[in-house]
């Protein structure tokens, strides 16, 4: 019988392993956040990472030193990936209007699409722990800054500061609510609607 991998059949857990190093990484990354999503930090134990990954354990320690230290990087990872995506689609925008829209609509694109990474760094899980909870108040910090960077309304810097958090909470509450309630949400149309109430807002401000 062929293989799926070429002649002969190949065990997968063989395959698995003459992964590239940075490829491996990916993969433990990607596989352990929806083991943690699913099981919650404290139920899973490196064990369940490498076996949902198909590794042995000491492999999986070779790339990380402790489910901690795992699972910090997983939050700074998820934060990465959805900073990256809301600066790739905004710098298309025609406009600021559409910047706006652009911005949800990356952001709600990637709940819909990642719903387990969005559940591992912003539900509740990980703020009941200090540490994680410094973490995931980093990726927000850093969600506002760059957002920041985009409010061309004539304030100063702090006033700016101020209305890119207000943006990230916008975005994240109505993605918690949907994420919990589990809703049948159409990300664009959700979008839409979210970015007229934030245009609306924006287009009001001026210095105090």
């Amino acid at each position: 019988m062929r293989g799926r991998f070429g002649s002969g059949c190949v065990p997968w857990r063989a395959v698995n392993l003459r992964l590239p190093a940075h490829e491996r990484r990916r993969q433990l990354l990607d596989t352990a956040v929806e083991v943690f999503a699913a099981n919650g930090f404290h139920a899973t134990s490196m064990n369940d990472v490498a076996e949902a990954a198909g590794v042995t354990k000491p492999v999986l320690y070779q790339h990380f030193t402790s489910k901690r230290q795992l699972y910090l990087e997983l939050l700074e990872d998820v934060g990465a990936r959805l900073r990256e995506l809301l600066a790739e689609s905004t710098a298309t925008a025609g406009g600021p209007h559409e910047q706006v829209e652009k911005g949800f609509t990356a952001y709600f694109g990637f709940v819909a699409e990642h719903r387990s990474a969005y559940q591992l760094l912003f539900g509740g899980g990980a703020r009941r722990d200090v540490e994680f909870a410094d973490a995931v108040r980093r990726v927000e910090e850093q969600l506002a800054s760059s957002i920041a960077d985009l409010i061309a309304a004539d304030v100063d810097p702090d006033h700016r500061r101020t209305l890119a958090f207000g943006l990230v909470g916008m975005a994240e509450s109505t993605s918690r609510l949907w994420v919990a309630e589990d809703l049948d949400v159409d990300p664009k149309l959700l979008a839409r609607q979210v970015a007229d109430l934030a245009w609306a807002g924006l287009r009001g401000v001026h210095r105090i």
